[in-house]
């Protein structure tokens, strides 16, 4: 960022009095909400740091590092003592008190927009690191930011910035708010339609490679018909012969190709029927596993239509949950996960997904479906009974994304998974259902 911007957007912060909310949403990004009309993110990614006004409408994770819990700890429900420019460069720091029932307690924290060592940090009032989004070594940097030691400075600049000045500092944290997620929004659809488009096209050529399932069946009778063909005429078989002239049952002669290596008729008509039970078994394997691809054909479709509605990049990011390496457990290839407000939602891709998602829910689950008509089961993960509407919504959304194509408005059912019996397949009946009204598009 501009020094002359930080130091005019520090001037206008001189009237805000108390933060009400201190966290991140994202890896970088912190959020402060100082009021219901200043909900202000300080994205602190290194090049591309900047402050905006505007709100991010759902975190995926929720963020517990000890950097988190001090931050709110020292900044949630704190009265701003100052917010100053320090040491001439582009660095904020926002000096605040909390007051407890045993003492009062001074923090400061400084934002760093200085390139390479952008970063935010928690200070006490004698400039000792409490904690930071990013810990420094000193063989890292030639200042290193450590907990429990003093910090030092950054040089300042070798240079006299030049000023630019703005008309409206709101009006502009507003406008590059919008900016950037309209950039963001842009590159992360383009990159993850590509990605899903990718799969998308494995998954359709290998639904084309697929052997006919008709052809498969009429194989399987042929076989069988020629198996019966040759116990009703044991006399005309001869061993290791490559073909026998047969009656068929109507009495005309037939000349049929008999299995290579057949010591007996009756091994001739056991291979036969061996060959029959095959092709069968194929053509039915051939089924399922055609239903399986056309599902998650139809699933990924949605999904790339679901990237291509999204609306801010944080719609896209909670499609795209970070994969947990921690654990050893692993996801069913047809269900869905995602992350909203650090509850899981999960969603079946498929009528096998769906129909595993309901047996494997807990009964203070919260499953959800569309109201009268044939759609995705998604169940909320909670032991919690009083959800947050807007997480309500957001999986809801989800339900409705991921079972069709048409927009419009559709309403969702969701209830307990306790009040949900599984019928034939995923086919369910629930009581004790609450509805939600979802618009698509």
């Amino acid at each position: 960022m501009r020094f002359s911007y930080l130091k005019q957007i520090v001037e206008y912060m001189r009237h805000l009095t108390h933060i009400t909310a201190a966290y991140r949403v994202n890896d970088t990004t912190l959020k402060l909400v100082f009021n219901r009309e200043n909900s202000w993110n300080f994205e602190m990614q290194r090049g591309k740091s900047a402050i905006t006004i505007g709100e991010i409408p759902n975190r995926g994770k929720m963020y517990q590092a000890p950097f988190d819990v001090l931050l709110a700890k020292r900044l949630n429900r704190s009265s701003i003592q100052s917010v100053t420019l320090h040491n001439n460069d582009k660095i904020i720091r926002i000096c605040v008190n909390t007051s407890g029932s045993y003492k009062s307690e001074t923090t400061i924290l400084q934002l760093e927009f200085t390139g390479k060592h952008t970063n935010a940090i928690l200070l006490d009032k004698e400039g000792i690191v409490l904690e930071a989004l990013r810990h420094i070594d000193d063989d890292l940097s030639s200042r290193s930011v450590r907990v429990g030691q003093k910090l030092g400075e950054i040089p300042p600049p070798p240079y006299e910035p030049q000023e630019y000045p703005l008309e409206d500092v709101r009006a502009y944290l507003l406008e590059e708010f919008a900016r950037r997620s309209n950039a963001k929004l842009e590159k992360l659809k383009h990159e993850k339609k590509a990605l899903l488009k990718k799969r998308l096209a494995q998954l359709q050529k290998h639904l084309s490679q697929l052997e006919d399932e008709t052809l498969l069946m009429e194989e399987s009778e042929k076989s069988q018909y020629a198996g019966h063909l040759v116990l009703a005429n044991l006399d005309a078989i001869k061993p290791y012969e490559k073909t026998a002239v047969v009656s068929d049952f109507d009495g005309t002669p037939k000349e049929l190709e008999l299995p290579s290596g057949c010591t007996s008729a009756s091994g001739c008509a056991e291979s036969f029927f061996k060959r029959s039970k095959k092709a069968k078994q194929k053509a039915h394997g051939l089924h399922q596993e055609r239903a399986n691809l056309e599902a998650k054909i139809r699933h990924l479709e949605l999904f790339i239509q679901t990237v291509d509605e999204a609306s801010t990049p944080e719609e896209i990011a909670l499609l795209f949950p970070p994969k947990n390496t921690l654990t050893k457990q692993k996801n069913s290839d047809s269900i869905a996960e995602f992350w909203i407000e650090g509850v899981k939602v999960s969603l079946g891709k498929s009528e096998k997904g769906n129909i595993e998602l309901l047996r494997n829910a807990k009964s203070r689950d919260i499953w959800m479906h569309l109201k009268d008509r044939p759609s995705a089961h998604v169940i909320i993960t909670t032991d919690k009974q009083q959800l947050p509407e807007k997480l309500l919504e957001a999986a809801a959304k989800l339900c409705v994304d991921f079972s069709v194509f048409e927009k419009g408005g559709y309403l969702v059912d969701y209830t307990p998974r306790r009040e949900v019996k599984l019928q034939d397949g995923a086919n369910v009946l629930y009581t004790n259902y609450k509805t939600l009204n979802i618009q698509k598009g």
